[in-house]
């Protein structure tokens, strides 16, 4: 016995077929309160291609595919429609001079190899633990979605001793007697001539909650950036929150 369709159910039918034939199926991912979406799910705009004039409005892949929205992702492929890899960028169009907290869901490839630029300067993303990198993140996942999670605040005091900041789990001390100054770090000795402090904007980076990296050369203003390099990457749910 056949039977007919409502109108409604033919119509939600029908939105269904649409979104799977297009590739353009939004994720029902609401952001966090306070936070506001960077990729709306659809298509690239309010983003740019770095090197590149196109404008990206309303456009679900840029000239030469490298970097396209299927299924409410952003994926950056390895090599574009005419074979040719090595590095592009996708940029946001807007810049963030303050305070903020920047949040994705990111799903690496075999060994791929991609990054986030953080107001310019990049901090690595990568499939980590297939690549030997990073063992100490032990909620990384592979082939699945990982939070990755970027905390920027400006004029921060830092202390780094031979360029690599110091952070709560080290133990510094520094002493001056007799017109002798010694230092030492987790114990060990070391020579404060190799002791920095200054201020600076710092970005601290989790996976899962697990410390990634913390960038201390964060320029005052600049927008985020997405990485195609080697292998397949994708990102989702890219959100920002602006902090006082």
């Amino acid at each position: 016995m056949k039977r007919l369709l409502s109108g409604f159910a033919l119509v939600a039918l029908l939105a269904a077929f649409a979104a799977s034939a297009s590739g353009r199926a939004e994720d029902d991912f609401k952001p966090e309160e306070g936070f506001v979406s960077l990729f709306n799910g659809k298509d690239l705009s309010g983003w740019e291609y770095k090197g590149s004039k196109e404008n990206l409005e309303g456009k679900t892949s840029t000239a030469d595919e490298r970097v396209k929205v299927e299924d409410g992702v952003i994926v950056m492929m390895e090599k574009d429609k005419n074979g040719k890899g090595g590095i592009k960028d996708l940029s946001t169009v807007k810049k963030f001079p303050k305070n903020f907290h920047f949040k994705t869901e990111f799903r690496a490839g075999l060994k791929a190899d991609s990054g986030v630029y953080v107001r310019g300067p990049q901090m690595q993303l990568r499939d980590f633990i297939r690549r030997k990198e990073n063992m100490h993140l032990k909620k990384f996942k592979n082939d699945e979605w990982n939070l990755l999670e970027i905390v920027v605040r400006n004029n921060v005091l830092v202390s780094s001793v031979n360029g690599k900041a110091l952070t709560d789990k080290d133990t510094f001390e520094m002493s001056y007697k007799d017109g002798k100054a010694t230092a030492s770090l987790n114990g060990k000795p070391i020579d404060p001539k190799n002791v920095q402090i200054r201020y600076a904007n710092v970005a601290t980076c989790t996976i899962n909650g697990e410390p990634l990296e913390v960038m201390t050369n964060v320029p005052a203003n600049g927008g985020i950036g997405l990485q195609a390099e080697t292998g397949k990457f994708e990102f989702r749910r890219v959100r920002i929150k602006e902090l006082q």
